[in-house]
């Protein structure tokens, strides 16, 4: 009896085995490229939020797009990493005098979290997050159930009108589950799916190009190792369908960033080398603007993230051009994030003050040209 449940079980595997490489064929390595936005108007910039914690730290804002509103969310508690942070956010509607923001508020806590995940468990600290773009009030949130951001974990999390309402755990890793982070946004493919940018921090890093299926599991994942250095945190910007450049944070750190390059759609990248752009270990936001032209919100000093730029390459990133500088001598200003909200405008938003506060600027496409 035994060994016919060896036999059993290797035929299964085997099986099983087979279905996933039968899956991952199936994939198109081909990336889905964004319109271009044409300048129409005249240039506008303008400061349209900033928060200041009442007490602790806000950190890492993220965008989450719906329809003609956005949010922006951040984590919030008395420090990072800290058993009393949760997820806030902050809703913004467009009304004829401009875009209006509402009242900032936790949406996501601990104890929510924990008590819709499938299964149930234990949330301790809450972290990053993105949109998930696949799912209407989708949301990816980087959790800890033990331990700290070395073993953390990536949550698939769904919002409604009632709040939160369900939560899985994305299967990135057989070990345990755990290492896994996100920080920037998804990644559109050709087949109407997207690919999630992730990173392991345990040991020898590396960054992820995940690949999810249109029910939002976990299909195919590929790395973005290092040579020498610990890259974290990819900004994917895809260039043409089977090309892209992703800028990687090195947490080593060596004072420059990284880059990585992709010529099949994100099925195999570049082992991640130094550019001659200086980088404190700080991510970077990065946006396509077409005809191989990149906009990049980056702190481009490698003693510290107390300046913050925004930066044009009209090469695919081979060089660039300062065109603003955003923040200087102001305290610490990192994690930005950079997307396209309703009719076509440029939102960016930021910590700043060492992580006490979240700022957001928007500016459309003819502000760009005119710097």
């Amino acid at each position: 009896m035994g060994t016919y449940l060896i036999i059993l079980l290797a035929v299964l595997s085997v099986g099983l085995s087979a279905f996933a490489l039968w899956q991952r064929e199936r994939l198109n390595w081909r990336f889905k490229m964004p319109q271009a936005v044409t300048a129409t108007d005249s240039p506008q910039f303008e400061r349209i939020f900033d928060y200041m914690a009442p007490t602790g730290q806000a950190h890492s804002p993220a965008i989450l797009l719906d329809h003609d509103e956005f949010y922006i969310t951040w984590f919030e508690g008395s420090q990072e990493a800290q058993a009393d942070v949760d997820i806030h956010a902050v809703r913004f509607t467009q009304t004829g005098a401009g875009w209006r923001a509402g009242t900032p508020g936790p949406i996501v806590t601990r104890r929510a979290l924990g008590d819709v995940f499938e299964p149930e468990q234990l949330v301790v600290t809450l972290g990053n997050t993105v949109e998930n773009e696949n799912a209407t009030g989708g949301m990816f949130a980087t959790v800890v159930s033990v331990g700290g951001w070395a073993m953390a974990s990536v949550a698939d999390l769904r919002l409604g009108q009632g709040g939160l309402m369900w939560a899985r755990k994305l299967n990135l890793s057989p070990f345990l589950n755990r290492s896994f982070l996100v920080k920037s946004p998804m990644v559109a493919m050709a087949d109407d799916t997207y690919a999630l940018p992730a990173y392991f921090e345990m040991g020898a890093t590396y960054g992820a190009f995940v690949r999810l299926d249109s029910d939002g599991r976990v299909c195919d994942a590929r790395r973005m190792a290092g040579v020498g250095n610990k890259p974290i945190q990819p900004m994917v910007v895809p260039l043409s369908d089977t090309r892209a450049v992703a800028f990687l944070r090195d947490f080593d750190p060596s004072g420059r960033l990284l880059v990585s390059h992709t010529e099949n759609g994100g099925k195999s990248w570049s082992a991640a080398l130094s550019t001659d752009i200086a980088n404190p270990s700080a991510p970077v936001a990065a946006l396509a603007l077409g005809d191989g032209r990149i906009l990049m919100a980056m702190n481009d000093d490698a003693a510290g993230a107390d300046r913050l730029r925004l930066a044009i390459s009209g090469d695919e990133g081979h060089s660039w051009q300062v065109i603003s500088t955003l923040e200087q001598d102001d305290g610490d200003a990192r994690y930005p994030m950079l997307r396209r909200v309703s009719g076509g405008d440029i939102l960016l938003t930021y910590s700043h003050a060492t992580k006490r506060g979240i700022r957001a600027c928007l500016f459309n496409q003819a502000w760009v040209e005119a710097q």
